[in-house]
């Protein structure tokens, strides 16, 4: 809804189809789904709720498309995705409206969306020409041995609601750069931004048809529609970004099938506040970590572990800028704190502090009932073992603040959590901050720098329950390549019979 001259105007919802071999195409069944404004409750688009036919239909076109684009020039290949990233930067705008509409994200966070995922895709474009092989020593004289990385066919990528634009380009840049065919499952939460959208700047920048696909579902037909995918027995590797849960369920069907799979999961983020730090750094860069994007970031800070010299101070001065985050539409340049992607989220949310409360944890700022999916910026402290909270992810904005005595101590409770995806080391020493990361396990570690980071040419993954595999530079092309060992012999051979 908008207000033209003190009137009410309603907005019609946008009405998007299938992308399945260059073409926008309806579901089989004509079906379609809902994709709701998080912050009015409103729909925001019509979607096609694809079946398993839609589904095969997309593998069919992927599977026919690999061919031509494995062979392609690399040059003409980097040509595409470079032309890509200059289109998907004009986008600002575009991407800033749409993820307000779908996700609840505020504007910086949009603009961020498409600065990153755009260096993602200019990344992807270099690893097209970079070296990709070895020559081996080979045991049989005149002899020549080579270990040649080769695309492996079509990708089954799952795109999440969170940072829509930058991980929908994560799930298709580098299999596409490796010369893989693509076929995106879109989350039902933002099912244009994460998928749609990608395609249609890959789509006006060149890319052949059936090279990327996307279906999009209904929120019921979502565990059916990854099972197909993932099942197709032309489908050889699976991309897969989102919640520890769900993944632990796509890494078994991959297994099952015995096809490769990048997980990049969910995260118990710490920022560790060591005695050296600058205390007011310290502050802003905690404040960014936990609520950015309303907390709702892989990387976020959950438990924030400030050595006791410095609780009295950092706490105070960390609770009064938390208290002073405006929350609300996510279409205020001054909001901070947007809505999270529902309102059975924010309630979520508010059940992790109620439990936590209920079983002795104090209230610091924020808590109480979400205003429709808005959660208020909450830090807690004193979260018992057995509060929910103290293991599970918070993935709203909420953290908890502890104290501790010693490195070991913070490294000890850094590391309790079945999770190691980030984590970062606030000091003004590198040197101590590099003593106490090599205790910290995780997959990434930020020294003087917070636990929300994200570059396209660095080994971007987890460790224990946050996943495996790595994004990024050279190691997302070697995820969806397969290597093969080609010997050539220079001379004739004798066989013993």
């Amino acid at each position: 809804m908008v207000h033209v001259a003190n009137k009410e105007v309603r907005i019609m919802p946008i009405t998007r189809e299938l992308f399945i071999g260059g073409k926008d195409v309806p579901a089989a069944s004509g079906r379609t789904t809902e994709d709701l404004n998080p912050y009015t409750g409103e729909v925001y688009a019509t979607v096609a709720a694809a079946g398993p036919e839609d589904v095969r239909r997309a593998v069919d076109a992927a599977e026919a498309a690999f061919p031509e684009w494995a062979a392609l020039a690399p040059f003409a290949r980097r040509a595409i995705l470079l032309k890509a990233a200059d289109l998907l930067e004009t986008k600002g705008d575009q991407v800033a409206e749409l993820m307000a509409h779908e996700a609840g994200g505020t504007r910086p966070w949009a603009h961020f969306n498409v600065y990153l995922a755009a260096n993602m895709l200019r990344e992807a474009a270099a690893a097209v020409t970079a070296p990709r092989g070895e020559v081996l020593t080979a045991q049989e004289q005149g002899a020549l041995g080579l270990a040649v990385r080769e695309p492996v066919g079509v990708v089954a990528a799952f795109a999440p609601w969170n940072a829509p634009v930058i991980l929908g380009v994560r799930a298709v840049a580098a299999p596409l750069a490796a010369g893989n065919t693509v076929v995106v499952k879109a989350s039902e939460d933002a099912p244009i931004a994460c998928g749609l959208f990608v395609a249609d700047v890959l789509r006006e920048a060149g890319l052949p048809d059936g090279v990327l696909n996307v279906v999009t579902n209904a929120r019921e037909d979502a565990a059916e529609t990854a099972e197909v995918l993932i099942a197709d027995p032309r489908v050889r590797a699976v991309n897969f970004t989102g919640s520890t849960g769900v993944g632990r369920i796509i890494g078994e069907h991959a297994a099952r099938h015995l096809k490769p799979a990048v997980l990049e999961l969910g995260g118990k983020n710490s920022v560790i506040v060591l005695d050296d730090a600058d205390v007011d750094y310290a502050v802003d860069a905690v404040t960014f970590s936990v609520f950015m994007n309303a907390g709702q970031i892989c990387m976020s800070g959950d438990r924030i572990l400030v050595h006791e010299s410095l609780a009295e101070e950092f706490t105070r001065k960390f609770t009064a800028k938390t208290a002073s985050l405006q929350a609300g539409d996510p279409g205020d340049p001054h909001t901070v704190i947007g809505p999270l992607v529902a309102a059975s989220s924010a309630q979520r949310v508010a059940g992790l502090v109620e439990d936590a409360v209920a079983k002795g944890a104090k209230v610091l700022t924020g808590g109480g009932k979400p205003e429709g999916a808005v959660h208020p910026a909450t830090v807690l402290t004193d979260v018992p073992k057995d509060a929910e909270l103290y293991h599970a992810e918070a993935f709203g904005p909420v953290c908890v603040v502890e104290t501790f005595t010693d490195d070991d101590a913070a490294v000890a409770v850094a590391n309790d959590t079945e999770n190691g995806l980030t984590c970062g080391i606030i000091t003004e020493n590198a040197t101590h901050g590099l003593a106490v990361a090599r205790g910290i396990r995780t997959g990434i570690v930020h020294i003087n720098d917070q636990s929300v980071a994200d570059e396209p040419q660095a080994p971007f993954g987890g460790f224990k329950a946050s996943g495996y595999g790595r994004f990024g530079g050279r190691w997302g092309i070697e995820a969806f390549s397969n290597t093969r060992w080609v010997t050539i012999a220079t001379q004739q051979a004798h066989y013993p019979f």
